[in-house]
């Protein structure tokens, strides 16, 4: 039988007292300014804001792609302000799997040969590399288009490459920045459902968007503006909120 006082699991992230400043004196912008935010194995969060509001600072915080002004940043139980560049770099390769809005695809490689770009810089041998870049491919359903280009691909398949090629070093963290924002409304909702069954298999995702309508597909929402949370609330409730200014799903 488990003690009672077992220890659980390490956060995925665990921020404290971040803070990130830029410029001096009358120019100094606080970009994040005390922020505390725990999350756990297994959730799919949003973080919302409007510009300026610093969900952006926030998202390269946790993507170990920028470093706070101080407080610390636990990465998977790892103390990020203790580690150096190359610490830091195999951090955002074994741990964090990244989503952009642009998608970021090499243009002239196959589909499978951008999903596997990851793994060669662990040097993984190349056979390896492309079987598992097809599982993560048949992973998002895409893996009757391995041998196509970016450009023989619609938007919303080109973000299902980007997304199986973050999955496909097995992070703790998929970290996706406004990954609907290059889409249009059926391919948005392709990707939103995809990121909900990702989520459903046990997947941590953090998602960072202004719309409050995709927001509200994940099942927390934390809010932010003039660089501090101002509210951490569950999906029913985000909805709730959504809806009550008007907006529809």
């Amino acid at each position: 039988m488990q003690s009672a006082h077992a220890r659980r699991p390490r956060p995925v992230i665990a921020l404290d007292r971040i803070r990130k400043v830029y410029g001096q004196g009358e120019a100094e912008v606080r970009a994040l300014d005390g922020v505390s935010l725990t999350i756990e194995r297994g959730e799919f969060v949003a973080i919302v804001g409007a510009s300026g509001s610093g969900k952006s600072t926030m998202m390269n915080i946790i993507g170990c792609l920028d470093a706070p002004t101080s407080g610390r940043y636990f990465m998977d139980g790892i103390e990020t302000g203790e580690l150096d560049e190359y610490q830091l770099a195999q951090i955002r390769n074994r741990k964090i799997g990244f989503v952009f809005q642009s998608f970021n695809l090499i243009p002239r490689t196959r589909a499978v040969d951008n999903v596997a770009m990851p793994l060669a810089y662990r040097k993984v041998h190349r056979r390896e590399r492309h079987a598992l870049a097809l599982e993560a491919l048949d992973a998002v359903g895409l893996s009757a288009r391995a041998g196509h280009l970016p450009s023989q691909l619609s938007g919303g398949q080109q973000q299902r490459v980007a997304i199986a090629r973050a999955l496909v070093t097995e992070p703790v963290l998929l970290l996706a920045d406004e990954p609907t924002g290059a889409l249009d409304t059926h391919s948005s909702e392709e990707i939103l459902d995809l990121f909900g069954m990702l989520h459903a298999r046990g997947r941590t995702i953090v998602m960072i968007t202004h719309e409050p309508d995709v927001a509200a597909r994940a099942e927390r929402v934390v809010r932010m503006q003039d660089g501090q949370v101002i509210a951490d609330t569950g999906t029913a409730t985000a909805q709730a909120a959504y809806h009550a200014a008007g907006g529809t799903r």
